[in-house]
């Protein structure tokens, strides 16, 4: 029951003066937390359990939040080396064949005769236009900590079968408009047929598709040969291709 004892209006004030200080007293609060969480920049955590490898900062340095320019401001490097993580350029030619999932066999100078097994895990999903070569990245347990990080390496992708491919001497191809081609004998004639060239070895190169298992390719092919000229076959001007699995 309301008896006005008291004005309204020294309610009212007494009410707004009440509001006015607990205003004050939050944005006081607030400036105290800011305070507090400025403060606990001072103490960096790092994601994950490592350890650092490079340290960019000594005690007392002034630390300015971004980046000043181009100059980097990185405090620390910290290394987790449980599982590295090793990146290898294969090349095209193999790129269809290095799908996730295949296994991998690294062996370092360090450690000779031994060899670490490690997970094919992902792809880039594209080539490189300057190294043509497709980046992979393999996973690879290392619970001892025995593998450095940074450590140079030699990975062997275990791929799947790849069809037969032949090594012939580059003085064996012949460049005209048609395409790159080779010739063969045949029932003492010769025939051109087209080939698709793999990896080049400098003196010789190997041919990935247009062979078979013991053709007889010629040697220093003159320019004017065509398909269906007969010719001579004499051993030191030709020689048989011969190819396996690669």
């Amino acid at each position: 029951m309301a008896t006005h004892a008291v004005a309204q209006q020294d309610v009212d004030n007494a009410v707004g003066t009440y509001n006015a200080n607990k205003s004050i007293v939050d944005a006081n609060q607030a400036n105290v937390n800011q305070l507090e969480t400025l403060q606990s920049f001072e103490k960096v955590y790092a994601p994950f359990d490592g350890i650092i490898t490079a340290r960019n900062t000594d005690v007392g340095q002034l630390i300015s939040a971004g980046n000043s320019g181009n100059v980097k401001t990185d405090l620390f490097h910290v290394s987790q080396s449980g599982k590295l993580r090793v990146y290898v350029n294969v090349p095209e030619q193999y790129s269809q064949a290095a799908t996730p999932g295949l296994t991998a066999e690294l062996t370092l100078a360090e450690f000779p005769g031994r060899t670490f097994q490690g997970k094919l895990i992902r792809t880039s999903d594209s080539i490189n236009y300057t190294t043509r070569t497709l980046i992979a990245e393999i996973d690879v347990d290392n619970p001892t900590g025995e593998l450095l990080s940074g450590a140079y390496t030699q990975v062997h992708l275990k791929v799947p079968g790849q069809p037969s491919s032949y090594m012939v001497p580059v003085s064996a191809l012949i460049f005209r408009s048609h395409g790159l081609q080779v010739a063969v004998v045949e029932n003492g004639a010769a025939l051109l047929r087209p080939v698709t060239p793999g990896r080049d070895y400098g003196e010789e190169i190997e041919i990935v598709s247009g062979l078979q298992a013991g053709d007889t390719v010629i040697v220093n092919p003159p320019d004017s040969l065509v398909s269906g000229q007969k010719v001579q076959v004499v051993q030191p001007a030709a020689t048989t291709a011969t190819g396996g699995a690669s």
